[in-house]
């Protein structure tokens, strides 16, 4: 067969056999097939979308692709939590050690910088000395120890999708459907996880921009994880303004920090119990889903997350006290206010012209290959429904070079829509799958 002629007809909405979407996984992991070939197929796949045998295939070939850990050895439920990607979403950093806390095993494997959103690797490397590259042996002897561990994707675990995934983010394909289904499942189930709590985003910081859309992506998840006799429960949640008040990497470890100390924002604290609690419950540690909610809220509140979250960051070489002095964290050398033009109510704060602006200024990545700069970002000083006067502070950009940063304060001003009526209130948490 000829990739050319896949791709046309994919192009055309033609449903692929399991073998031939077998053999652009193989070919492409290989080398066999270049980069634009597989970004012709992804755009078509992005447009004509998949059917659900094609989803299953292409989440089994990413899977095969490479090896797949096995967590039986460790005693204890396995529970692993995924965002499909917000700005501002750092609830990987508080969720995790909640769960943990409670007694659930926490194999946190996480991504990079995707798009206009960021990484929770990205993130947890801002961290002096932190490490995300462990062995799969240091791996399992952490999880073991402590009951939490945060990993990237390595080379020998589902390549495939480490290839797309890059691929993807410098494509314009992300937003697919069945691309993140497949990508996030294959990852998920290759991390030999029992079950599995999703937090799908919707709105315009997020790549779902309809709930139907959210929704569809839930359920083939969910689905995708029943198949394979996982427990999988996704949430459906907001992200039509950023998430708490921090966007950037070191920032949003400072907030996540001061989050799990019971100073965080609160729709960050809000929904990061939430999905605490659901760990809890899938974890079999609470009988019932409100009992995990209590839970969750003591950990939060006696500091046991905390804790946790220092002692997973110790054992991964990162220096826990800039968890507490964040002086020790990558610090911006300048610093510009966005004030408000006029006064009135914050009706909208665009979050994807948010984080697409804090990418501008280095805390993204435009090309795969890019660094990411750990110290820039941005800071809200308010949320949508809050009253503002004219001249004051909407935001601050924290920035170290001064390229671009007029073209993202502008981009940022014009995320702020200021009105003279204030907005209804939106749910934080719309629907849940599964």
């Amino acid at each position: 067969m000829r990739t050319v002629d896949l791709i046309q007809r994919k192009r055309d909405g033609e449903e692929l056999a399991p073998e031939e979407i077998e053999y652009l996984v193989d070919g492409y992991t290989k080398g066999e097939i270049p980069d634009y070939q597989l970004s012709a197929f992804l755009m078509a796949v992005y447009f004509t979308g998949m059917s659900d045998r094609e989803v299953s295939r292409l989440t089994e070939c990413m899977l095969r692709s490479g090896e797949s850990l096995d967590l039986s050895g460790i005693p204890g439920v396995k529970v692993d939590k995924h965002s499909t990607g917000g700005v501002g979403d750092k609830t990987s950093l508080i969720v995790a050690p909640l769960a943990a806390a409670a007694g659930v095993v926490v194999p946190m494997m996480s991504g990079r910088a995707l798009g206009h959103t960021g990484g929770t690797l990205d993130k947890l490397e801002s961290i002096p000395g932190l490490r995300t590259d462990l062995t799969p042996e240091q791996f399992t002897t952490q999880l073991k120890e402590i009951g939490l561990c945060f990993i990237g994707q390595s080379e020998r675990l589902a390549p495939a999708d480490r290839k797309l995934y890059a691929l993807r983010d410098v494509t314009a394909t992300i937003e697919s459907v069945p691309l993140i289904a497949s990508s996030i499942m294959s990852k998920k189930i290759a991390e030999g996880v029992d079950a599995l709590v999703l937090d799908v985003k919707v709105g315009n910081g997020a790549f779902m921009k309809k709930q139907v859309d959210a929704r569809r992506l839930a359920q083939m998840m969910v689905g995708i994880g029943r198949r394979v006799d996982k427990r999988v429960q996704a949430l459906i949640t907001d992200m039509s303004q950023p998430l708490g008040f921090a966007i950037g990497n070191a920032l949003e470890v400072m907030e996540a920090s001061q989050t799990l100390q019971g100073a965080g924002p609160e729709d960050l604290t809000r929904l990061s119990v939430e999905l605490a609690a659901r760990m809890i419950f899938l974890g079999k540690q609470s009988a019932t889903l409100e009992e995990a909610r209590r839970t969750a809220e003591k950990k939060l509140v006696d500091g046991s997350g905390y804790r946790k979250l220092k002692e997973a960051v110790a054992a991964q070489g990162g220096n826990p006290a800039a968890l507490d002095k964040f002086e020790l964290l990558p610090n911006a050398t300048g610093m510009r206010e966005i004030p408000s033009p006029r006064a009135g109510y914050v009706s909208q704060i665009a979050a994807e012209d948010i984080g697409t602006a804090s990418n501008m200024i280095g805390a993204g990545r435009q090309r795969k290959e890019d660094q990411i700069d750990p110290a820039v970002g941005v800071i809200l000083e308010v949320k949508v429904g809050e009253k503002v006067d004219a001249g004051s502070v909407l935001c601050r950009l924290y920035y170290t070079k001064e390229d671009r940063v007029d073209e993202a304060a502008d981009m940022v001003e014009d995320a702020f829509r200021i009105s003279s009526q204030k907005p209804d209130e939106r749910e934080l948490i719309l629907e849940v799958v599964g």
